[in-house]
């Protein structure tokens, strides 16, 4: 075996196939942008390179520079991880030319899934059963709506080189479909480079359940099947494995399918092959159609390592190393349940717009497998994508192991960004999800509920206010409070838009009392510890005027000091401005033009994904303070509107 591996990549993914690789005894050799000198995966290595600017076209696909960078540490293989490069056939045949190894498929296996259209035919040659649909070569628009009028609405148009959502649309009437046409075409070509589409029947209660394949070159195998029908806009939230309500006749027949589809095209290493199921009959052997192959690892791989016992990352390299198969198909089994949460920074009452920020602070508990690529005092950069960790939990049965996901949520402590955090600990309770009933469209049928945002209980905000006077930690009660006045003080806390005006009474040493309205809260701490009205409070994080209670999906409020209470107000609506770091994609209003409220005025690209911002108010622009292709940073100015008097006038 190859003593040195590169990997070429960042994140999470980059720090596991670090911590496997060491554990087999090889050197490993990592590789950052000028954005990541700092990063955890680069302090994990043996060995880092700098291979370019920030942005990933300067950088992690650079394919060339990850070669060089190889060869010059004296590295045998690289690892890809999953995106960037992971999937590029000529990066695969540039790593094999230049004498290195590489730890996946072969190019002509990506190229043969690569493409979904063809990969669909091929599948179907094979014996995989294919969902029905176009997937042919004609793009005019009047033969494809013909097409879709031959297979029957509701149909799904997606882009032919597409993933992540990106390039489909779902078209439920004939008089829609020109312009989900138009708009899928539109997005593939900005996100591929390759605006072909194919059309497909929508399955009207879908699962998403793949298969995790694993094979030599010759022969394949498969590791059971994974659950990620819990999505959001095509994203996958939370992971299972196994499916529930998974029988034995439909594991058996989706397991021999996708090793078909390996063994077809002659798979090397990890790859997991996706399957759309009808979920309204309930899981039957006739109920389930191939949609793609990732001829990569998953990003949910965890939940399969669980249940299996395999270190997917030791078998890649092993295998990439000339080993056959470790394991044969009757020699693996199923032990208990797993579930996989995608932890982001991302702002969920806003829309689930990516955040940036500083990590003040990021701790996970003991009993929770956390994958992360950050540590606390990294910051969350606009560059790439916002994941913080995915949280791995396995139990005996998936009633233990949803208990544990919700617990491990629960304790799960970020301060310094926002998160989907209470999201997630909200999916991980909904009353359908625990029962089993899932599908792909559970998330967007309750998404209300599950994004809704409850104002603090009262011990929470009481627990803030003794932060905010000092009172948190070791000092007693009485610290910050006058000799001559009441042992009484006034707290000010913001959370929002919304002002928390508190009062903090002493009532003796160790206790006090804290009022919030019309409700009192009793504090008392008990072996240097605080219990508010008899229960333990949870832990908290206070950095500067910022106070995060990790409860209730985490808390945070800020200390205010009444002084400046009278900071200026802002300019009253009249500016649009970024909501994050970005790239501003296009500019869609004009000086003069007069707009309405949630008129389109600007689209800015961040964090992979397009944003659209929009008119607060009606008015007319007074201002393009942007233009196409700018890199502006949150918070900058890009369009001004009138004043409303100097518009009426």
């Amino acid at each position: 075996m190859f003593d040195t591996v590169l990997i070429a990549n960042r994140g999470e993914i980059a720090c596991r196939v670090i911590e496997t690789a060491r554990a087999m005894g090889l050197r490993c050799v990592a590789v950052y942008s000028e954005a990541d000198a700092g990063a955890k995966h680069v302090a994990m290595a043996d060995e880092a390179v700098c291979i370019g600017g920030a942005a990933p076209a300067e950088s992690y696909l650079r394919g060339e520079a990850i070669i060089a960078a190889a060869l010059e540490t004296g590295a045998g293989a690289i690892h890809p991880g999953y995106g960037f490069l992971s999937e590029n056939p000529d990066f695969v045949e540039a790593v094999e030319a230049a004498g290195l190894v590489f730890v996946g498929p072969s190019a002509k296996a990506i190229r043969a899934m690569g493409l979904k259209d063809a990969a669909k035919r091929l599948m179907a040659e094979a014996g995989v059963p294919v969902v029905p649909g176009y997937h042919g070569e004609e793009q005019d628009p009047q033969f494809l709506a013909g097409e879709a009028e031959a297979i029957g609405y509701p149909v799904l148009i997606k882009a032919v080189a597409g993933g992540g959502g990106k390039g489909m649309r779902l078209v439920e009437r004939a008089a829609e479909f020109a312009e989900a046409l138009k708009s899928a075409q539109a997005e593939a070509r900005g996100a591929f480079g390759n605006e072909a589409v194919l059309i497909e029947k929508f399955v009207t209660k879908p699962r998403h359940i793949e298969v995790q394949v694993f094979g030599d070159g010759e022969k394949a195998v498969h590791l059971f099947e994974r659950d990620c029908s819990l999505q959001r806009r095509h994203q996958k939230v939370i992971e299972e494995a196994p499916a529930p309500g998974m029988t034995a006749e439909m594991r058996q027949a989706m397991g021999a399918a996708a090793v078909r589809a390996a063994e077809a095209i002659g798979y090397k290493g990890a790859g997991t092959v996706e399957f759309i199921v009808d979920g309204a009959r309930g899981l039957r052997p006739d109920g389930f159609w191939f949609m793609e192959m990732n001829t990569r690892l998953q990003v949910e791989h965890p939940v399969t390592e669980a249940i299996t016992g395999v270190d997917l990352v030791a078998w890649q390299l092993r295998v990439a190393a000339g080993e056959p198969l470790p394991k044969a198909q009757e020699e693996l089994g199923i032990d208990g349940h797993a579930f996989e949460a995608r932890l982001y920074a991302e702002d969920v009452p806003a829309g689930f717009l990516p955040a940036t920020g500083r990590l003040a602070h990021l701790g996970f508990p003991a009993d929770v497998r956390a994958d992360s690529g950050v540590r606390s005092g990294d910051v969350i950069s606009p560059h790439y994508d916002p994941m913080i960790a995915k949280l791995i939990v396995h139990g005996a049965t998936r009633e233990i192991a949803l208990r544990k996901l919700a617990r491990g949520l629960a304790e799960t402590q970020v301060a310094g960004t926002v998160t989907n955090l209470a999201f997630l600990g909200a999916l991980a309770r909904h009353e359908g999800f625990v029962a089993g009933e899932v599908d792909t469209g559970l998330i967007g049928r309750d998404l209300e509920a599950l994004t809704a945002a409850p104002g603090p209980s009262p011990q929470v905000v009481a627990q803030a206010a003794l932060a905010a006077a000092r009172l948190w930690e070791a000092a007693a009660p009485q610290s910050g409070f006058a000799l001559w006045a009441p042992l009484a003080r006034h707290v000010l806390l913001r959370q929002g838009e919304e002002e928390l005006p508190c009062v903090l009474r002493v009532a003796g040493r160790d206790r006090a009392e804290i009022s919030f309205g019309d409700v009192t809260v009793r504090a008392e701490r008990v072996d240097g510890r605080w219990r508010l009205d008899g229960r333990p409070a949870p832990a908290l994080f206070h950095e500067g005027a910022e106070i995060t209670v990790f409860a209730e999906g985490g808390q945070v409020f800020v200390a205010v000091d009444p002084l400046e209470r009278a900071a200026a107000l802002g300019a009253g609506g009249n500016l649009i401005e970024a909501p994050m770091p970005g790239r501003v994609v296009s500019v869609l209003a004009t000086p003069g033009q007069a707009v309405t409220a949630g008129d389109r005025l600007a689209v800015l690209e961040a964090m992979k994904m397009e944003h659209t911002l929009t008119a607060a108010r009606d008015g007319v622009v007074a201002e393009v303070l942007v233009a196409d292709g700018a890199q502006v940073e949150a918070g900058a100015a890009l369009i001004r509107l009138e004043e409303e008097e100097e518009a009426a006038a």
